[in-house]
Formats: structure tokens, sequence, C-alpha cells
């Protein structure tokens, strides 16, 4: 299976954006982490343009990579909403789900790290996702069902 263009070209992007290069000798190179230098930030704490960009690039990765590789039929008892960026815990689990695979994926990850990826990060998020009363639960292709968020009582103190 040949991944597409796309998919590699936003894994690249988000790759650079996340590596700084040494360009002294001419070639690219990993510089040491720093207190200075900062990780990534979540998708949640994003907003904005920032947000939209972040959307953006794992839309891609979902389209691209996730679904044609890992997705699998839908199914009542394995539901999936094809506007699945509507879904707050969809986003936020999916981002996670990209960053793992940035991070024991990339270059400069050990020989296992897809081997970890899969292991620890892979069948949980998408057994959350697709479970039958998870966030896509109620969603039909092509019709994507909004969720009532839980109520909750003011705090006393």
């Amino acid at each position: 299976m040949t991944i597409a263009p796309e998919a590699t070209e936003a894994a690249e992007e988000s790759t650079a954006d996340a590596t700084e290069a040494a360009t002294a000798d001419g070639k690219e190179q990993r510089q040491p982490e720093t207190q200075d230098q900062q990780v990534p930030a979540f998708i949640l704490y994003m907003g904005g343009s920032e947000y939209d960009d972040a959307l953006h690039r794992l839309a891609l990765w979902v389209r691209h990579l996730l679904l044609p590789v890992y997705g699998r039929e839908v199914t009542s008892a394995s539901p999936w909403c094809t506007s699945w960026w509507r879904h707050p815990e969809a986003v936020a689990q999916l981002y996670g789900l990209w960053m793992a695979w940035h991070d024991l994926t990339g270059p400069d990850a050990p020989a296992t790290g897809p081997a970890t990826w899969h292991r620890d990060h892979l069948g949980h998020v998408m057994s959350s996702l697709r479970d039958p009363s998870g966030p896509f639960a109620g969603c039909k292709a092509g019709a994507h069902r909004a969720k009532e968020t839980p109520g909750m009582d003011p705090y006393p103190g």
C-alpha cells in the first residue's frame, strides 16, 4: 500500500515544525532539547488559526494514513463519524495518537517505535472512539449527531 503524498507532506511539515535544524555543515541535525524549547502544544490548548492549521494537518493524516490502513468497516458495533472533527473528544484522542505517531515513527525514532505505537496507542484510541457508546454513537455515514454534554452541579467550594 502506498501512502498518499498529502499525508507524507503533512507529516513532514509537522515534523519540520517540531524539530530545529542546524545547517552549519549543510546537513540537518536534531538539536538537543533545552528548557527553553517547548513541546508542540496539544490541540485543545490552541485557538484561531493555530487550531485550524493543526486540525487541517490532522485531517490529512486521518484521511490518507489512519483510515486507509486502520479504519476497518463501519458497523453499529464499531461506528465512525464522517465528520469526526465535530466531536471534541475525537479531535483530542486523534491528535494525541497523531503526536505519538510522529514521535514513534519519525526518522529519529527507535526501531521498535512503530511496534510501540501499535501496542500502546493505536488499539486503545481506536477502540475508545469506535465503541458503540463512544463519541460516535448515533452517527451514521453522512449523518453527524451532536452529543449532549453531561451536566454538573455547582461545586460548593
